[in-house]
Protein backbone atom coordinates (compact mmCIF):
# COMPACT_ATOMS: atom_id res chain seq x y z
CA UNK A 1 0.00 0.00 0.00
CA UNK A 2 1.27 3.46 -1.08
CA UNK A 3 1.98 5.86 2.06
CA UNK A 4 1.10 9.36 2.54
CA UNK A 5 3.57 11.84 1.57
CA UNK A 6 6.33 11.81 4.70
CA UNK A 7 8.33 14.90 6.80
CA UNK A 8 10.70 15.83 4.16
CA UNK A 9 8.64 13.89 1.15
CA UNK A 10 6.12 16.80 0.21
CA UNK A 11 5.60 17.56 -3.22
CA UNK A 12 6.15 21.06 -4.36
CA UNK A 13 2.63 22.88 -3.67
CA UNK A 14 2.31 26.48 -3.97
CA UNK A 15 0.75 27.85 -0.38
CA UNK A 16 -1.90 29.22 -1.72
CA UNK A 17 -3.35 25.50 -2.70
CA UNK A 18 -1.79 24.17 1.06
CA UNK A 19 -3.59 26.70 2.68
CA UNK A 20 -7.22 25.89 0.24
CA UNK A 21 -6.76 22.24 0.74
CA UNK A 22 -6.47 22.51 4.21
CA UNK A 23 -9.60 24.81 4.63
CA UNK A 24 -10.74 22.09 3.26
CA UNK A 25 -9.92 19.15 5.72
CA UNK A 26 -11.24 21.91 9.01
CA UNK A 27 -14.52 22.17 6.81
CA UNK A 28 -14.84 18.32 6.19
CA UNK A 29 -14.31 17.68 10.25
CA UNK A 30 -16.58 19.76 10.71
CA UNK A 31 -19.17 18.95 8.81
CA UNK A 32 -18.72 15.21 10.00
CA UNK A 33 -19.05 17.10 13.43
CA UNK A 34 -22.30 18.60 12.49
CA UNK A 35 -23.63 15.71 10.84
CA UNK A 36 -23.07 13.15 14.28
CA UNK A 37 -24.83 16.30 16.32
CA UNK A 38 -27.62 16.15 14.20
CA UNK A 39 -28.48 12.20 13.32
CA UNK A 40 -27.55 11.70 17.33
CA UNK A 41 -30.44 10.31 19.81
CA UNK A 42 -28.97 10.84 23.07
CA UNK A 43 -28.79 14.71 24.71
CA UNK A 44 -25.17 14.47 25.82
CA UNK A 45 -24.73 14.13 21.73
CA UNK A 46 -27.73 15.87 19.86
CA UNK A 47 -27.72 18.88 22.93
CA UNK A 48 -24.21 18.87 24.95
CA UNK A 49 -22.18 17.57 21.89
CA UNK A 50 -20.14 15.39 23.98
CA UNK A 51 -18.08 14.36 20.27
CA UNK A 52 -15.13 14.85 18.27
CA UNK A 53 -14.29 14.75 14.76
CA UNK A 54 -10.70 14.21 13.22
CA UNK A 55 -9.15 13.21 10.28
CA UNK A 56 -5.88 11.24 9.86
CA UNK A 57 -2.85 10.10 7.51
CA UNK A 58 -2.14 6.89 6.85
CA UNK A 59 0.72 6.51 9.28
CA UNK A 60 -1.82 7.29 12.03
CA UNK A 61 -1.13 10.60 12.45
CA UNK A 62 -3.54 14.08 12.86
CA UNK A 63 -4.31 15.69 9.69
CA UNK A 64 -6.87 17.84 11.47
CA UNK A 65 -9.54 17.86 14.32
CA UNK A 66 -12.53 19.51 14.69
CA UNK A 67 -12.74 22.55 17.18
CA UNK A 68 -15.06 20.29 19.49
CA UNK A 69 -13.11 18.40 22.63
CA UNK A 70 -9.82 18.72 23.02
CA UNK A 71 -9.00 15.76 25.39
CA UNK A 72 -10.75 13.67 22.81
CA UNK A 73 -7.08 13.79 21.12
CA UNK A 74 -6.28 11.25 24.01
CA UNK A 75 -8.55 8.72 22.01
CA UNK A 76 -8.37 9.21 18.66
CA UNK A 77 -4.01 9.40 18.27
CA UNK A 78 -4.13 6.04 20.02
CA UNK A 79 -7.04 4.43 17.38
CA UNK A 80 -5.61 3.92 14.34
CA UNK A 81 -2.32 2.77 15.05
CA UNK A 82 -3.85 -0.22 16.97
CA UNK A 83 -6.06 -1.15 14.37
CA UNK A 84 -3.04 -1.14 12.22
CA UNK A 85 -1.18 -3.56 14.79
CA UNK A 86 -3.80 -5.93 14.84
CA UNK A 87 -5.29 -5.95 11.47
CA UNK A 88 -3.57 -6.27 8.44
CA UNK A 89 -3.92 -2.99 6.25
CA UNK A 90 -4.09 -5.50 2.79
CA UNK A 91 -7.14 -7.01 4.31
CA UNK A 92 -9.13 -3.91 4.67
CA UNK A 93 -11.72 -3.16 2.32
CA UNK A 94 -14.14 -0.44 1.38
CA UNK A 95 -16.58 -0.23 3.99
CA UNK A 96 -14.60 -1.47 6.61
CA UNK A 97 -15.46 0.65 10.24
CA UNK A 98 -13.87 -0.35 13.19
CA UNK A 99 -15.04 0.46 16.65
CA UNK A 100 -12.62 0.51 20.24
CA UNK A 101 -12.99 2.22 23.04
CA UNK A 102 -10.69 0.81 25.36
CA UNK A 103 -7.73 2.61 27.82
CA UNK A 104 -5.00 0.04 27.07
CA UNK A 105 -6.03 -2.55 24.09
CA UNK A 106 -8.15 0.21 21.74
CA UNK A 107 -6.01 3.67 21.88
CA UNK A 108 -8.58 5.25 24.24
CA UNK A 109 -8.44 7.30 27.31
CA UNK A 110 -12.11 6.33 29.26
CA UNK A 111 -14.83 3.74 28.48
CA UNK A 112 -17.54 5.59 27.57
CA UNK A 113 -15.83 7.39 24.36
CA UNK A 114 -16.59 5.10 21.41
CA UNK A 115 -14.29 5.60 18.86
CA UNK A 116 -15.67 4.67 15.28
CA UNK A 117 -12.72 4.46 12.43
CA UNK A 118 -13.04 4.16 8.96
CA UNK A 119 -10.40 3.88 6.05
CA UNK A 120 -10.50 6.13 3.25
CA UNK A 121 -10.03 4.47 0.01
CA UNK A 122 -9.05 6.54 -3.63
CA UNK A 123 -8.56 4.08 -6.42
CA UNK A 124 -8.14 0.87 -4.54
CA UNK A 125 -5.93 2.16 -1.96
CA UNK A 126 -5.99 3.74 1.48
CA UNK A 127 -5.32 7.56 1.38
CA UNK A 128 -6.55 8.58 4.91
CA UNK A 129 -8.67 8.25 7.74
CA UNK A 130 -11.52 9.37 9.08
CA UNK A 131 -12.21 8.96 12.60
CA UNK A 132 -15.64 10.06 15.39
CA UNK A 133 -15.68 9.77 18.90
CA UNK A 134 -18.81 10.12 20.75
CA UNK A 135 -19.65 9.92 24.45
CA UNK A 136 -21.84 7.50 25.49
CA UNK A 137 -23.42 8.50 28.55
CA UNK A 138 -24.38 4.22 29.52
CA UNK A 139 -21.57 2.75 31.95
CA UNK A 140 -23.28 4.60 35.47
CA UNK A 141 -23.97 3.50 38.87
CA UNK A 142 -20.75 1.47 39.05
CA UNK A 143 -17.44 1.16 40.79
CA UNK A 144 -14.56 2.24 39.78
CA UNK A 145 -11.34 0.46 41.72
CA UNK A 146 -9.98 -0.67 38.09
CA UNK A 147 -11.14 -0.92 34.67
CA UNK A 148 -12.96 -4.34 34.54
CA UNK A 149 -15.66 -2.64 36.59
CA UNK A 150 -16.16 0.84 34.25
CA UNK A 151 -17.86 -0.55 31.49
CA UNK A 152 -17.37 -2.92 28.44
CA UNK A 153 -13.78 -2.59 26.82
CA UNK A 154 -13.79 -2.88 23.18
CA UNK A 155 -10.69 -2.98 21.46
CA UNK A 156 -10.33 -1.98 17.90
CA UNK A 157 -12.69 -4.78 16.34
CA UNK A 158 -14.68 -4.53 12.56
CA UNK A 159 -18.42 -3.22 13.30
CA UNK A 160 -18.95 -3.06 9.67
CA UNK A 161 -16.80 -5.72 7.37
CA UNK A 162 -17.01 -4.14 3.57
CA UNK A 163 -20.10 -2.14 4.33
CA UNK A 164 -22.39 -5.30 6.28
CA UNK A 165 -22.90 -4.75 9.74
CA UNK A 166 -21.56 -7.31 11.75
CA UNK A 167 -24.30 -8.26 13.95
CA UNK A 168 -23.27 -10.69 16.42
CA UNK A 169 -20.21 -7.37 17.32
CA UNK A 170 -22.71 -4.52 17.92
CA UNK A 171 -25.51 -7.29 19.79
CA UNK A 172 -22.35 -7.64 22.12
CA UNK A 173 -21.63 -4.15 22.55
CA UNK A 174 -25.34 -3.47 23.44
CA UNK A 175 -26.01 -6.41 25.83
CA UNK A 176 -23.35 -4.74 27.67
CA UNK A 177 -25.03 -1.24 27.84
CA UNK A 178 -27.75 -0.13 30.32
CA UNK A 179 -29.78 1.65 27.72
CA UNK A 180 -29.30 0.09 24.50
CA UNK A 181 -31.87 1.89 21.79
CA UNK A 182 -29.70 5.14 22.91
CA UNK A 183 -26.49 3.20 22.00
CA UNK A 184 -28.01 1.93 18.75
CA UNK A 185 -28.87 5.30 17.55
CA UNK A 186 -25.77 7.12 18.41
CA UNK A 187 -23.70 4.15 17.07
CA UNK A 188 -25.74 4.74 13.88
CA UNK A 189 -25.06 8.56 14.05
CA UNK A 190 -21.57 7.79 14.07
CA UNK A 191 -21.55 5.46 11.17
CA UNK A 192 -23.67 8.45 9.05
CA UNK A 193 -20.75 10.73 10.07
CA UNK A 194 -18.41 8.67 9.01
CA UNK A 195 -19.82 8.38 5.43
CA UNK A 196 -20.16 12.10 5.06
CA UNK A 197 -16.33 11.76 5.74
CA UNK A 198 -15.29 9.52 3.26
CA UNK A 199 -17.49 11.04 0.95
CA UNK A 200 -15.73 14.53 1.25
CA UNK A 201 -12.28 14.07 1.22
CA UNK A 202 -12.60 11.55 -1.57
CA UNK A 203 -14.45 14.44 -3.73
CA UNK A 204 -11.65 16.74 -2.61
CA UNK A 205 -9.18 13.84 -4.04
CA UNK A 206 -11.16 14.03 -7.31
CA UNK A 207 -10.95 17.42 -7.40
CA UNK A 208 -7.16 18.22 -6.89
CA UNK A 209 -5.67 14.81 -7.42
CA UNK A 210 -5.01 12.48 -4.96
CA UNK A 211 -1.08 12.82 -4.36
CA UNK A 212 -1.99 16.52 -4.49
CA UNK A 213 -3.98 15.98 -1.24
CA UNK A 214 -1.59 13.88 0.69
CA UNK A 215 1.06 16.02 -0.24
CA UNK A 216 -1.00 19.61 0.98
CA UNK A 217 -1.13 17.21 4.31
CA UNK A 218 2.10 16.64 4.67
CA UNK A 219 2.86 20.44 4.31
CA UNK A 220 0.33 21.19 7.03
CA UNK A 221 2.21 19.03 9.38
CA UNK A 222 5.37 20.79 8.42
CA UNK A 223 3.46 23.81 8.73
CA UNK A 224 2.04 23.52 11.96
CA UNK A 225 5.56 22.02 13.43
CA UNK A 226 7.37 25.33 11.68
CA UNK A 227 4.94 27.65 13.74
CA UNK A 228 5.02 25.46 17.22
CA UNK A 229 8.70 26.11 16.96
CA UNK A 230 9.20 29.69 16.03
CA UNK A 231 6.77 30.03 19.27
CA UNK A 232 8.50 28.11 21.65
CA UNK A 233 11.70 29.72 19.76
CA UNK A 234 10.03 33.41 21.52
CA UNK A 235 10.09 31.94 24.92
CA UNK A 236 13.33 32.52 27.04
CA UNK A 237 15.31 29.14 27.72
CA UNK A 238 14.66 27.98 30.83
CA UNK A 239 13.17 25.83 33.73
CA UNK A 240 10.21 26.61 35.17
CA UNK A 241 8.33 24.45 37.85
CA UNK A 242 4.67 24.38 39.47
CA UNK A 243 2.67 22.88 42.02
CA UNK A 244 -0.40 22.09 42.98
CA UNK A 245 -2.83 19.53 44.54
CA UNK A 246 -5.82 17.64 43.68
CA UNK A 247 -8.85 16.23 45.74
CA UNK A 248 -11.84 14.32 44.80
CA UNK A 249 -14.79 13.13 46.72
CA UNK A 250 -12.89 9.17 45.60
CA UNK A 251 -10.40 9.81 47.44
CA UNK A 252 -9.34 11.42 51.06
CA UNK A 253 -7.29 14.40 51.56
CA UNK A 254 -5.35 15.87 48.86
CA UNK A 255 -2.50 14.79 46.36
CA UNK A 256 0.31 16.53 45.05
CA UNK A 257 1.05 17.02 41.58
CA UNK A 258 3.85 18.75 39.84
CA UNK A 259 5.31 19.65 36.36
CA UNK A 260 9.10 20.38 35.49
CA UNK A 261 9.06 22.56 32.05
CA UNK A 262 12.38 22.85 30.26
CA UNK A 263 12.79 25.21 27.37
CA UNK A 264 15.89 25.04 25.06
CA UNK A 265 15.98 26.71 21.41
CA UNK A 266 12.96 25.66 19.63
CA UNK A 267 11.87 22.39 21.58
CA UNK A 268 10.06 22.06 24.93
CA UNK A 269 10.31 18.91 27.82
CA UNK A 270 7.69 18.98 29.98
CA UNK A 271 8.03 16.03 32.66
CA UNK A 272 4.63 15.54 34.88
CA UNK A 273 4.72 13.66 38.34
CA UNK A 274 2.11 12.35 40.83
CA UNK A 275 1.44 9.78 43.36
CA UNK A 276 1.08 6.24 42.73
CA UNK A 277 -1.82 5.37 40.45
CA UNK A 278 -5.42 4.82 42.32
CA UNK A 279 -7.79 2.33 43.09
CA UNK A 280 -9.94 5.32 41.92
CA UNK A 281 -11.61 6.70 38.70
CA UNK A 282 -8.81 9.41 38.71
CA UNK A 283 -6.46 8.03 36.99
CA UNK A 284 -4.99 9.27 33.38
CA UNK A 285 -3.51 7.05 30.35
CA UNK A 286 -0.33 8.21 28.39
CA UNK A 287 -2.69 9.54 25.57
CA UNK A 288 -4.62 11.65 27.77
CA UNK A 289 -1.42 13.17 29.39
CA UNK A 290 -0.54 14.37 25.65
CA UNK A 291 -3.57 15.46 24.54
CA UNK A 292 -4.09 17.66 27.27
CA UNK A 293 -0.20 18.94 27.04
CA UNK A 294 -0.69 19.69 23.76
CA UNK A 295 -4.08 21.51 24.36
CA UNK A 296 -1.83 23.70 27.29
CA UNK A 297 1.31 24.07 25.29
CA UNK A 298 -0.44 25.58 22.32
CA UNK A 299 -2.89 27.79 24.33
CA UNK A 300 0.30 29.56 25.18
CA UNK A 301 2.76 29.20 22.89
CA UNK A 302 0.32 30.11 19.48
CA UNK A 303 -3.21 29.01 19.70
CA UNK A 304 -3.44 30.09 15.79
CA UNK A 305 -1.37 26.70 15.11
CA UNK A 306 -3.05 23.75 13.21
CA UNK A 307 -4.54 21.31 15.05
CA UNK A 308 -2.66 17.97 13.87
CA UNK A 309 0.10 15.83 14.54
CA UNK A 310 2.95 18.63 13.77
CA UNK A 311 2.74 20.56 16.49
CA UNK A 312 4.14 17.92 18.75
CA UNK A 313 6.76 17.33 16.82
CA UNK A 314 8.79 19.97 19.24
CA UNK A 315 7.30 18.89 22.42
CA UNK A 316 8.89 15.86 24.70
CA UNK A 317 6.40 15.05 27.07
CA UNK A 318 6.47 12.74 29.75
CA UNK A 319 4.78 11.50 33.37
CA UNK A 320 6.28 9.00 36.28
CA UNK A 321 4.75 5.20 34.73
CA UNK A 322 2.91 4.06 37.61
CA UNK A 323 1.10 7.50 39.02
CA UNK A 324 -1.94 9.10 38.70
CA UNK A 325 -0.49 11.37 35.42
CA UNK A 326 0.67 7.52 33.29
CA UNK A 327 -1.25 4.98 34.66
CA UNK A 328 -0.55 1.41 33.93
CA UNK A 329 -3.46 -1.57 33.66
CA UNK A 330 -5.90 -2.00 35.45
CA UNK A 331 -5.89 1.27 36.89
CA UNK A 332 -9.68 2.88 36.46
CA UNK A 333 -9.60 5.66 34.57
CA UNK A 334 -13.80 6.95 34.00
CA UNK A 335 -12.97 10.27 35.71
CA UNK A 336 -9.88 11.05 34.31
CA UNK A 337 -10.54 14.30 32.99
CA UNK A 338 -10.28 15.56 36.86
CA UNK A 339 -6.31 15.62 36.75
CA UNK A 340 -6.60 16.71 33.12
CA UNK A 341 -7.97 19.77 33.99
CA UNK A 342 -5.52 20.13 37.19
CA UNK A 343 -2.58 19.20 34.74
CA UNK A 344 -3.44 22.06 31.91
CA UNK A 345 -3.39 24.67 35.06
CA UNK A 346 -0.34 23.69 35.98
CA UNK A 347 1.19 24.16 32.70
CA UNK A 348 0.19 27.56 32.81
CA UNK A 349 1.14 28.14 36.22
CA UNK A 350 4.55 27.08 35.03
CA UNK A 351 4.42 29.33 32.01
CA UNK A 352 3.35 32.37 33.77
CA UNK A 353 7.52 32.15 34.97
CA UNK A 354 8.14 33.06 31.47
CA UNK A 355 5.47 34.12 29.32
CA UNK A 356 3.13 36.35 32.29
CA UNK A 357 1.00 37.99 29.25
CA UNK A 358 0.00 34.48 27.33
CA UNK A 359 -1.62 33.14 30.47
CA UNK A 360 -4.76 32.97 32.67
CA UNK A 361 -4.77 32.71 35.83
CA UNK A 362 -6.13 29.16 37.17
CA UNK A 363 -9.24 28.38 36.04
CA UNK A 364 -11.99 25.82 38.01
CA UNK A 365 -9.24 23.26 37.02
CA UNK A 366 -12.19 20.57 37.02
CA UNK A 367 -15.12 19.21 34.75
CA UNK A 368 -17.86 19.07 37.45
CA UNK A 369 -20.04 16.10 36.77
CA UNK A 370 -23.23 14.86 37.46
CA UNK A 371 -24.32 11.61 36.68
CA UNK A 372 -28.12 9.94 37.66
CA UNK A 373 -29.31 6.39 36.87
CA UNK A 374 -33.28 5.63 37.41
CA UNK A 375 -35.88 3.43 36.86
CA UNK A 376 -39.10 5.22 34.90
CA UNK A 377 -42.28 4.74 36.43
CA UNK A 378 -44.48 4.21 33.53
CA UNK A 379 -42.42 1.16 32.36
CA UNK A 380 -39.92 0.04 34.56
CA UNK A 381 -37.26 1.00 31.65
CA UNK A 382 -33.90 2.06 32.79
CA UNK A 383 -32.94 5.79 31.76
CA UNK A 384 -28.94 7.19 32.39
CA UNK A 385 -28.34 11.00 32.17
CA UNK A 386 -24.74 12.71 32.68
CA UNK A 387 -24.48 16.39 32.82
CA UNK A 388 -21.32 18.59 33.18
CA UNK A 389 -21.20 22.22 34.46
CA UNK A 390 -18.64 24.59 33.44
CA UNK A 391 -17.15 27.41 36.34
CA UNK A 392 -14.95 30.03 36.71
CA UNK A 393 -12.12 30.80 33.92
CA UNK A 394 -8.84 32.13 35.03
CA UNK A 395 -8.83 36.37 35.10
CA UNK A 396 -6.51 37.45 32.09
CA UNK A 397 -3.20 40.51 32.03
CA UNK A 398 -5.88 42.88 31.17
CA UNK A 399 -9.70 41.43 31.58
CA UNK A 400 -11.25 39.47 33.90
CA UNK A 401 -12.14 35.70 33.66
CA UNK A 402 -15.37 34.16 31.78
CA UNK A 403 -17.82 33.18 34.12
CA UNK A 404 -20.04 29.79 34.00
CA UNK A 405 -17.99 28.42 31.41
CA UNK A 406 -15.89 24.73 30.40
CA UNK A 407 -12.34 25.18 30.35
CA UNK A 408 -9.54 23.46 28.92
CA UNK A 409 -10.05 20.25 28.16
CA UNK A 410 -14.18 20.23 28.06
CA UNK A 411 -15.95 22.18 25.77
CA UNK A 412 -19.60 20.69 26.48
CA UNK A 413 -22.57 23.05 25.50
CA UNK A 414 -25.08 23.57 28.53
CA UNK A 415 -28.36 21.60 28.44
CA UNK A 416 -31.22 24.06 28.89
CA UNK A 417 -33.48 23.22 31.51
CA UNK A 418 -36.25 22.55 29.19
CA UNK A 419 -34.20 19.74 27.55
CA UNK A 420 -33.50 18.14 30.79
CA UNK A 421 -36.95 18.39 32.20
CA UNK A 422 -38.38 16.71 29.17
CA UNK A 423 -36.27 14.06 28.46
CA UNK A 424 -36.11 13.00 32.92
CA UNK A 425 -37.89 12.53 36.02
CA UNK A 426 -36.06 15.56 36.87
CA UNK A 427 -36.55 19.63 37.82
CA UNK A 428 -33.82 22.03 37.48
CA UNK A 429 -34.85 24.74 40.81
CA UNK A 430 -32.17 26.90 40.29
CA UNK A 431 -29.24 27.90 37.80
CA UNK A 432 -27.46 30.44 38.72
CA UNK A 433 -23.80 32.35 38.90
CA UNK A 434 -22.49 32.36 42.69
CA UNK A 435 -21.15 35.60 43.95
CA UNK A 436 -18.10 35.89 44.97
CA UNK A 437 -16.95 32.79 43.83
CA UNK A 438 -14.75 34.73 41.29
CA UNK A 439 -10.93 35.52 43.10
CA UNK A 440 -10.46 38.99 43.60
CA UNK A 441 -7.65 40.96 41.36
CA UNK A 442 -7.24 43.90 39.26
CA UNK A 443 -9.37 41.44 36.92
CA UNK A 444 -11.39 39.11 38.47
CA UNK A 445 -11.86 35.49 38.32
CA UNK A 446 -14.68 34.02 36.69
CA UNK A 447 -17.45 33.30 38.69
CA UNK A 448 -18.77 29.25 39.50
CA UNK A 449 -22.20 28.07 38.78
CA UNK A 450 -24.73 26.74 40.84
CA UNK A 451 -27.26 23.98 40.04
CA UNK A 452 -30.11 22.76 42.23
CA UNK A 453 -31.80 19.48 41.05
CA UNK A 454 -35.03 18.24 42.29
CA UNK A 455 -36.08 14.29 41.72
CA UNK A 456 -39.27 13.49 40.53
CA UNK A 457 -38.62 9.57 40.92
CA UNK A 458 -36.26 7.62 42.85
CA UNK A 459 -32.72 8.30 41.29
CA UNK A 460 -29.26 7.43 41.97
CA UNK A 461 -26.57 10.05 41.38
CA UNK A 462 -22.86 10.05 41.57
CA UNK A 463 -20.81 13.68 41.82
CA UNK A 464 -17.18 13.77 39.93
CA UNK A 465 -15.77 17.66 41.37
CA UNK A 466 -12.18 18.67 42.16
CA UNK A 467 -11.63 21.80 43.90
CA UNK A 468 -13.52 20.72 47.55
CA UNK A 469 -10.17 21.44 49.66
CA UNK A 470 -8.62 23.62 47.29
CA UNK A 471 -8.88 26.79 45.46
CA UNK A 472 -7.77 27.75 41.63
CA UNK A 473 -4.41 29.87 42.40
CA UNK A 474 -4.64 33.81 41.04
CA UNK A 475 -1.76 35.08 39.73
CA UNK A 476 0.78 38.19 40.66
CA UNK A 477 -1.10 39.31 43.85
CA UNK A 478 -4.85 37.82 42.17
CA UNK A 479 -6.85 35.45 44.81
CA UNK A 480 -7.56 32.26 44.87
CA UNK A 481 -11.21 31.19 42.81
CA UNK A 482 -13.75 30.38 45.80
CA UNK A 483 -14.45 26.90 46.31
CA UNK A 484 -16.56 23.83 44.81
CA UNK A 485 -19.04 22.10 47.05
CA UNK A 486 -22.57 19.89 47.21
CA UNK A 487 -25.25 20.97 49.04
CA UNK A 488 -28.00 18.63 50.19
CA UNK A 489 -31.98 19.06 50.95
CA UNK A 490 -33.34 17.50 53.85
CA UNK A 491 -32.41 13.65 54.53
CA UNK A 492 -29.94 14.15 51.32
CA UNK A 493 -26.01 12.39 52.20
CA UNK A 494 -23.53 11.59 50.03
CA UNK A 495 -21.58 8.61 50.35
CA UNK A 496 -18.15 9.95 48.37
CA UNK A 497 -19.15 10.50 45.48
CA UNK A 498 -22.67 8.96 45.68
CA UNK A 499 -26.29 9.26 46.83
CA UNK A 500 -29.83 8.07 46.70
CA UNK A 501 -32.45 10.14 46.02
CA UNK A 502 -36.44 9.50 46.79
CA UNK A 503 -38.84 11.66 44.86
CA UNK A 504 -38.98 15.07 46.01
CA UNK A 505 -35.73 15.13 47.73
CA UNK A 506 -32.97 18.32 46.10
CA UNK A 507 -29.32 18.62 46.20
CA UNK A 508 -27.41 21.49 44.31
CA UNK A 509 -23.70 21.51 42.68
CA UNK A 510 -21.58 23.94 43.01
CA UNK A 511 -18.67 24.52 40.83
CA UNK A 512 -15.30 26.06 41.55
CA UNK A 513 -14.38 29.52 40.48
CA UNK A 514 -11.67 31.41 39.49
CA UNK A 515 -8.32 32.63 40.37
CA UNK A 516 -7.91 36.56 39.85
CA UNK A 517 -5.08 38.47 38.06
CA UNK A 518 -2.93 41.32 39.72
CA UNK A 519 -3.40 42.80 42.99
CA UNK A 520 -7.06 43.82 44.34
CA UNK A 521 -5.79 47.29 45.53
CA UNK A 522 -5.34 47.91 41.56
CA UNK A 523 -8.92 47.17 40.52
CA UNK A 524 -10.83 50.23 39.06
CA UNK A 525 -13.61 51.87 41.34
CA UNK A 526 -15.82 51.22 38.05
CA UNK A 527 -15.15 47.96 37.86
CA UNK A 528 -15.85 47.12 41.46
CA UNK A 529 -19.14 49.43 40.97
CA UNK A 530 -20.00 47.41 38.25
CA UNK A 531 -19.71 44.08 40.23
CA UNK A 532 -21.77 45.52 42.76
CA UNK A 533 -24.33 46.52 40.76
CA UNK A 534 -24.59 43.18 38.55
CA UNK A 535 -24.41 41.52 41.96
CA UNK A 536 -21.24 39.15 40.70
CA UNK A 537 -19.40 40.72 44.43
CA UNK A 538 -21.23 41.26 47.80
CA UNK A 539 -20.64 44.45 49.60
CA UNK A 540 -18.78 42.71 52.19
CA UNK A 541 -16.19 41.28 49.15
CA UNK A 542 -15.96 44.91 48.53
CA UNK A 543 -14.89 46.23 51.43
CA UNK A 544 -12.27 43.28 52.25
CA UNK A 545 -10.51 43.46 48.76
CA UNK A 546 -10.89 46.84 47.37
CA UNK A 547 -11.16 49.31 50.31
CA UNK A 548 -9.96 51.69 47.67
CA UNK A 549 -13.50 52.01 45.90
CA UNK A 550 -15.19 52.42 49.20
Amino acid sequence: MRQAPQRGMSMALDPITVEVIGAALSSIVEETGEALIRASYSTNIKERRDCSTALFNTGGETLCQAEHIPIHLGSFIGIVPEIMKHHRVEEMRPGDVFVGNDAYAGGGTHLPDIVLAEPIFVEGRIVAWTVNLAHHSDFADRGHAHIYQEGLRIPPVRLYRGGVLQSDIQNLILLNCQVPHERLSDLRAQMAANRVGVQRFQALCAKYGTDTVLAAGAALLDYAERKMRAGIAAIPDGRWCFEDVFDSPEIAGTLPFSVEITVRGDEMALHFDAPDQVRAGINMTYTALLATAYYAVKSVVDPSILPNAGLARPLTVTGREGSIVHCRHPAAVNGRLQACQRVADMVLGALAQAVSERVTACSNSTCTVASFIGSRRSDGSLWVYLETMGGGSGARFNKDGLDGVHVHGTNTSNLPAEALEIEYPLTLLRYELVQDSGGAGEHRGGMALRRVYRADEDVRVRIDLSRLHSRSWGLFGGQGGAHGRVECGPDVTFDGPNAELKAGQWFAIVSPGAGGYGSPGRRSAEAVRRDLIQGNISAAAAREFYPQSA
